[in-house]
């Protein structure tokens, strides 16, 4: 009966602290930028420079790299993936983006190397963008019919009627973008977990930046500004519409799959995790993507729990290994996934993304000591 309340505990605790730190500042925003992304974006756009027939370098560049300017976790990137995808990314650049995007942010790399070392930043950055490209292409190859027939449907129902020009898009996207990173790096909400009574929480800190709150209020006005001057009440009505289909998709299996990661928390010790990664076999780094292929990360966590494994004896290649799984992985990721791509796409991207963080873990471990 102890261990049963421990389990409701946990996972009512991991999502209560999902809530409080990063619902507001950092996944409902990423369900707006969706929204505005499936209903304003150009799907002639985004079939020209992410399609199945778009270049290549052009396609896979821009997917492999977005996600520096973005500051987002394994589950807040997927509405932005979702935005894209249904309306025609071809699948390799969509999901190079899916990757890049909590992998490669700026801040994520900055405080890697700062807190973790530079060879570790340096391993994280490089690692992460040809994660991206291979990952990417290898899915394209794998699921190449598939994506060229959804991409005909995309070009076959193809709407040349737009509410925006393309200038008014770009401001009124980058608003969005601007305002969810700012509020993110403006806002950090620190809720102290309670395993062991039923209050969960039981305590709040907020840390406040004060230049990121003040480029906040700038987007803010921006977007007030956009929505005075460029948008109708049909236009809003739509966007929030979008938003919501978004919001239903994807939200129910996203806190399902944060309350069951947290009962994982309770019930796999994280002295379990450390015993099982040290040195630089092939088991630990193998153990070391997979924990953190099935655990949630959110933005910036990774590195100072990575610090505390590292502590206690962790090698380098599993470290890469799980920052290279973890930030892009987890199982409320994966329980999304499978609603927006199915199972066996979902299934071959995890295999891609533990498998090659394995193998670069451990070549990692061999070259730096």
């Amino acid at each position: 009966m102890d261990l049963f309340s421990d389990i409701i505990r946990g996972g009512l605790a991991e999502f209560l602290d999902y809530l409080l730190a990063h619902f507001v500042t950092c996944l409902v925003p990423a369900f707006f930028i969706a929204g505005a992304i499936s209903i304003f974006v150009s799907q002639g756009s985004i079939l020209k420079y992410f399609g199945p027939k778009a270049s290549p370098v052009l396609a896979y560049g821009i997917g492999s790299v977005s996600g520096a300017v973005l500051s987002v976790c394994s589950c807040t990137v997927l509405p932005l993936f979702a935005g894209i995808y249904r309306i025609g990314a071809g699948l390799g650049p969509a999901v190079a983006f899916l990757y890049s995007g909590p992998a490669i942010n700026v801040l994520a790399i900055v405080w890697t190397a700062r807190i973790l070392g530079y060879d570790l930043g340096a391993g994280r950055v490089i690692g992460a963008i040809i994660f991206a490209l291979v990952i990417g292409y290898v899915m394209a190859r794998i699921f190449r019919n598939h994506d060229e027939e959804r991409s005909q449907e995309a070009f076959d129902s193809l709407d040349t009627d737009s509410w925006l020009t393309g200038k008014q898009t770009i401001v009124f996207i980058v608003a969005q973008v601007g305002f969810l990173v700012s509020l993110a790096w403006g806002f950090k909400v620190h809720p102290e977990k309670d395993y062991e009574t039923w209050k969960l929480i039981t305590d709040i800190s907020i840390e406040m930046n004060w230049v990121a709150i003040g480029f906040t209020v700038f987007f803010t006005f921006v977007l007030e500004e956009v929505l005075r001057r460029w948008f109708n009440r049909e236009m809003i009505d739509e966007w929030l519409k979008s938003t919501w289909s978004f919001f239903k998709m994807i939200a129910p299996w996203l806190l399902g799959g944060i309350i069951a990661a947290g009962v994982i928390d309770v019930v796999l010790p994280d002295e379990w995790v450390e015993r099982l990664v040290g040195g630089n076999s092939f088991l630990a780094n193998l153990m070391a993507s997979v924990v953190g292929a099935l655990f949630y990360f959110a933005t910036l966590t990774e590195v100072p729990i990575l610090r505390t494994f590292i502590d206690a004896g962790m090698g380098n290649g599993p470290a890469l290994a799980l920052l290279l799984a973890g930030p892009a992985l987890s199982l409320p990721n994966m329980l999304v996934l499978r609603n927006i791509m199915g199972w066996k796409k979902t299934l071959t991207y995890v295999g891609l993304v533990v498998v090659m963080a394995t193998m670069s873990g451990i070549a990692f471990g061999l070259v730096v000591k």
